[in-house]
């Protein structure tokens, strides 16, 4: 939403996060706007939609997040044939002691990789809507908490792709952020064959942060200040995406919630204690693109969804004062 000079100028790193993002940079080449927003999703408590063709890095992105953040990691692989129970866990029968014992499943983690979570059944993907929305799992009637933090990373492949299910729009909303890795550029992909065999493995990454860092970082990004006129900004611009003649559905007033809470974790990541609307420019698509149902002409005419929220964005009047603060 805004050009790569000015975000060089808004974007600084948080120094406790500066580490964790060079850690993930030594395992994916020229990718720091993508880790940016995926930390921000992490900070902000949120959960991240991965979409992209395969082979462009989705696992090792998450694979190396997981390891320098120093969280426990599992890998759920989403196949047609794959059960809820498969996710979640089961109760068996204990003949010793004659009682039911629960068999927790993969999601009892703290970084969980959903690979192509748009191969498995409706069925099974809302077998993790409870464990993102409330940090629990439910089996047989008892309630089950889930380690924290507790952050899913779901990849799934483009819907033109053969053999998958589009996810549900009560799914999509669970995520935080839905974001794009995308091809690298001819620079970033020559240095990828020059590390071929040679470049740090994922499995030998220290961790350079803990997962009591993570709570901390989440518990400070939620008060950093949002002023009055960004507040507002924030609102109007989700409200414009209910009165566009090209959107069917409009954003939420979850969707109102989730661009505060990202603007709020964007500004932390960044190493401020205060949000400046070219946060809130910054983050309109990757949070509201999947909020977001465009309108039949529109989508037989090609419009995409991203193309909306630029016209939007680029419409809708910006507060003239950035609010005051500190930076760190």
């Amino acid at each position: 939403m805004i050009d790569k000079q000015q975000r060089a100028s808004l974007n600084g790193w948080h120094p406790a996060l500066e580490p964790v993002a060079r850690a993930i940079a030594s395992a994916i080449v020229g990718k720091e706007e993508v880790i940016r927003l995926l930390l921000t999703s992490l900070v902000a408590g949120g959960h991240c939609l991965v979409e992209d063709v395969p082979g462009v890095g989705k696992t090792t992105l998450i694979r190396a997040t997981a390891r320098a953040l120093g969280c426990d990691f599992r890998r759920i692989q989403f196949t047609p044939d794959l059960l809820p129970s498969d996710v979640t866990g089961v109760s068996i029968y204990n003949q010793k002691s004659t009682e039911f014992e629960f068999r927790p499943g993969p999601v009892f983690t703290q970084v969980l990789l959903a690979d192509e979570i748009n191969r498995t059944s409706p069925k099974t993907q809302a077998a993790l809507l409870e464990a993102m929305e409330e940090g629990s799992v439910t089996v047989d009637g008892r309630t089950h908490r889930l380690p924290r933090p507790f952050f899913v990373l779901a990849t799934e492949n483009p819907v033109e792709f053969e053999g998958t299910f589009p996810l549900p729009e009560a799914q999509l909303d669970r995520f935080l952020m839905k974001i794009r890795i995308g091809y690298p550029s001819l620079g970033d992909e020559m240095e990828i064959l020059a590390r071929r065999g040679g470049g740090p493995a994922v499995e030998a990454m220290q961790p350079v942060a803990s997962p009591e860092d993570v709570l901390r970082w989440q518990q400070e990004a939620s008060e950093v200040h949002v002023a009055d006129p960004v507040r507002e900004y924030i609102v109007r611009l989700v409200q414009a995406t209910r009165d566009h003649a090209a959107i069917e559905l409009g954003g939420s007033p979850r969707a109102t919630l989730a661009l505060h809470n990202a603007a709020q974790a964007y500004a932390f990541v960044a190493g401020r204690d205060y949000v400046v609307p070219d946060d809130v420019r910054e983050l309109a698509a990757p949070v509201l693109e999947h909020r977001i149902l465009l309108t039949a002409e529109a989508r037989m005419s090609g419009t995409r969804e991203a193309q909306v929220l630029r016209d939007i964005v680029q419409r809708l009047p910006v507060p003239m004062h950035a609010p005051a603060g500190r930076g760190r």
